[in-house]
Parts: C-alpha cells; sequence; structure tokens
C-alpha cells in the first residue's frame, strides 16, 4: 500500500509544474469584506465554498509560486527559502486532491476542512523561515540595490499572499468547523460585524505592556481618544479583522514602548497617545509617542525587509529580545493595512517622537482585498536594472576649488 501511494505521490508531483503553469494564467479573485460577510451570515453552504476555494487556493498559490522562481539564485537555494518552497508545494497537491471529489459527500467536505487546518499549521512559520532566508543570503552574498528592490518588491507580494490564502482558509474552517468562538460568538469567522476599535486598541496596548514590564520593568501610560465624525457618542465599531488590527496595533505599541524608555530612562515617561478617527470613508488611528524620532533619511528603512535596528534573533532561540526581532513587524503591518484597501503611514521628528497613522476603509463595500497577481508587470519588476541616477549625488567632502586653476 505505501508503494502505491509513493508512486500516486511521484506522479502528482511531476506533473505539479503543468497545474501550477495552468492555475498561475487565472488572476486572483478579490473579495470585499461584506462578501465575506453575506456568504458567511446569509449564504452559508459548504458545498459553495468547496467549490470556490478549490478553485480559488490553486489560483493564489500558483500566482505567487511563479513569482518565488524569479528570486535571484543565491537566495533561492539558501534552505530556508527551500523549506518555505517545499510547503508550498505539499499545500497545492493537497488542494489539487480535492478537484474532482464530489461536494455532496459529507465526508469530502469533513476532509476538506482538516485537510485547510493541516495547511494553515504548516504554514505557521512561513514569515519568520523565509526571513532566516534573507539573513543567510545577506550572510553569505555582498548587497546590491538591484537585488534588495527586487526581494523587498518580492516579500511584500509573497507575504500578501499568504495573509489573503491565511482569511480563506480561516474562514473556511471556522464557519463549517460545526463550534461556535466562545469568546467572540458574534464573529463571522475572523470579521467581526461590529469591532470595536477602543477595546482592541486596549488589548493590544496591554500585551505590548506586559512585554515591556517584563524586559525594563516599567512602561509608559496610554492616553485613548475617539472622535466620530456622526457625532455620536457611541464607541467607533467597524467590519473588520480584530487579529489583524491586534497585530498591527501591537507592533507600533512594541516600538513606541521601546522608544520611550531608551530615550527617557529614569525620568518619567511621557504617555503613548492614541486618537480614533471615524469619517465617512476612512476609519484612522494615530499612535503617537515622544520617543526621540528618527532621521528622516531612515523611514523608508523602517519598511524594509533588508534592515533592522534590533539584533537579529535565530531560529528556534528562545530568549530573542521580547520588543525586537528580525525587523518584520512594520512591513507586514503595513500589509495587513493595505490587505484591505488601508496603509500605515510613518511621521517623525528626530530629537521629539513617531506619529504612525493607520489607515482603514470605514465602509465594508470599500474594504476588498489587495491581491498580487503574475503577470507581464509583475515580471518586468523583476528585471529591473541600476541606472545611473539623474540627480547629483552629494558629496561628504567639500569641494577644493584650490586644485583648479582659472584659464587667463
Amino acid at each position: 500500500m505505501k508503494f502505491v501511494r509513493s508512486i500516486m505521490k511521484n506522479a502528482a508531483l511531476a506533473s505539479l509544474p503543468k497545474h501550477i503553469e495552468h492555475f498561475s494564467k487565472f488572476s486572483p479573485s478579490p473579495l470585499s469584506m461584506k462578501q465575506f460577510l453575506d456568504f458567511g451570515s446569509i449564504n452559508a453552504c459548504e458545498k459553495t465554498s468547496f467549490a470556490f476555494l478549490r478553485q480559488e487556493l490553486p489560483v493564489r498559490l500558483s500566482n505567487i509560486m511563479k513569482e518565488i522562481n524569479l528570486l535571484p539564485d543565491k537566495l533561492l537555494t539558501t534552505p530556508s527559502v527551500q523549506t518555505v518552497q517545499g510547503w508550498y508545494i505539499q499545500s497545492l497537491m493537497e488542494i489539487l486532491d480535492f478537484l474532482h471529489k464530489n461536494p455532496d459527500d459529507h465526508k469530502v467536505l469533513g476532509e476538506f476542512v482538516d485537510a485547510l487546518v493541516t495547511i494553515r499549521n504548516r504554514h505557521n512559520d512561513v514569515v519568520p523561515t523565509m526571513a532566516q532566508g534573507v539573513m543567510e543570503y545577506k550572510d553569505a552574498f555582498p548587497q546590491d540595490a538591484v537585488t534588495n528592490q527586487n526581494i523587498q518588491y518580492f516579500l511584500d507580494r509573497f507575504y500578501m499572499s499568504r495573509i489573503s490564502i491565511r482569511m480563506l482558509i480561516n474562514q473556511h474552517t471556522l464557519i463549517f468547523d460545526g463550534t461556535t468562538n466562545p469568546v467572540h460568538p458574534n464573529t463571522i469567522g475572523s470579521i467581526d460585524p461590529h469591532c470595536q476599535v477602543g477595546d482592541v486598541v486596549q488589548d493590544a496596548f496591554h500585551s505590548a505592556k506586559m512585554l515591556c514590564e517584563q524586559y525594563y520593568l516599567r512602561s509608559p501610560p496610554l492616553l485613548l481618544e475617539e472622535i466620530n465624525a456622526k457625532k455620536t457618542r457611541q464607541p467607533i465599531g467597524i467590519v473588520y479583522v480584530p487579529s489583524h488590527l491586534y497585530h498591527m496595533l501591537f507592533e507600533l505599541f512594541k516600538n513606541a514602548m521601546r522608544a520611550t524608555i531608551e530615550t527617557h530612562g529614569d525620568r518619567e515617561l511621557p504617555a503613548i497617545q492614541v486618537l480614533v478617527s471615524l469619517g465617512g470613508e476612512d476609519m484612522s488611528i494615530k499612535v503617537s509617542d515622544k520617543g526621540g524620532g528618527v532621521p528622516f533619511r531612515r523611514i523608508d528603512n523602517l519598511f524594509s525587509y533588508m534592515y533592522s535596528t534590533a539584533p537579529a534573533p535565530q531560529m528556534g532561540e528562545h530568549a530573542r529580545p521580547p520588543l525586537a526581532g528580525f525587523g518584520y513587524g512594520l512591513p507586514i503591518s503595513r500589509l495587513y493595512a493595505k490587505y484591505f484597501q488601508g496603509d500605515m503611514q510613518l511621521y517623525s521628528m528626530e530629537g521629539h517622537g513617531t506619529d504612525a497613522v493607520i489607515y482603514l476603509k470605514a465602509l465594508s463595500t470599500d474594504s476588498i482585498e489587495r491581491l498580487p497577481v503574475y503577470n507581464k508587470t509583475a515580471l518586468r519588476n523583476y528585471k529591473v536594472s541600476q541606472e545611473a541616477d539623474d540627480w547629483c549625488i552629494p558629496s561628504r567632502e567639500p569641494l577644493d576649488l584650490s586644485n583648479y586653476k582659472v584659464a587667463k
């Protein structure tokens, strides 16, 4: 029996490139928050979800797997990136097994949920493993601006694809596993139709505060204010994924606390101020600290996967600094904001502090998935070459005019 399974697996592996080529020709189908909600609350049909996911997941996986192969060979051959690529191949093969199975068979539907849970668990460590691969590459080979730009472009798209795939898997498994979340009984999958933003702010702040106090034995306080353009005194709530919002805020609070304590030392710590504002189109959250800020030229570096101010942790290390890590916190937090058409921006004043603003869509109809697609435009972005700058590069030393003689 094992021999038969081995033959079947090898046959499936041999045909995988054809499947990737086939599914990568299709563009992913972005869903709006309203579509996620309507499906889960009104038309929750497991067969429909099964039929959609067994086509959509291979499309999303194949699109990004085509891009993995465009990475520099020196990065692609690192053990960590090879491991990640192996996970994606295994997961795609497991989903393809369901392409021709009968959705009317309840056993098939149950097996599909189990397969999705297995896939989700397999990919839990994709971010740190890929980060480890980038570190292996950085340690072994010299850096150049073009390669770094290509890696930045890829990782933004790769991690955004991962967010979207986990969103689809979570929605299906949470809605159709037959249980209700006792902590959040009103959620539809991972979406809260009435996500209380202030509560998520408080949760993320207290989690960061616990970490901060473990490491520094103190932490700055929080000042929270909410402004509702509708002029109601109701707490601000939107349709959103609380875990996504928590992830963004937790990262911002960790950075703000670390900067505040390292700037003020033993003096009284100024509060971290949070302003939540709800308008007609946007819901914005501003996190302000007085942690000394960063120079303007370094702002872009804070969103770079090739740069980190913190000591790089090693995989499996238990004693990593609690308020630091691979340096991926901010870039991935910004992807969470962008996933449903929002954004995250940093405004820093060196010598004073930093304002971080999260922009989200106020309306569920405007909150539509932002998904990478493999096409000719994407291909061109991996073939960018280093060209001469059309602006003068300032010299570090002033020009010595005594070396130049005036013509007589």
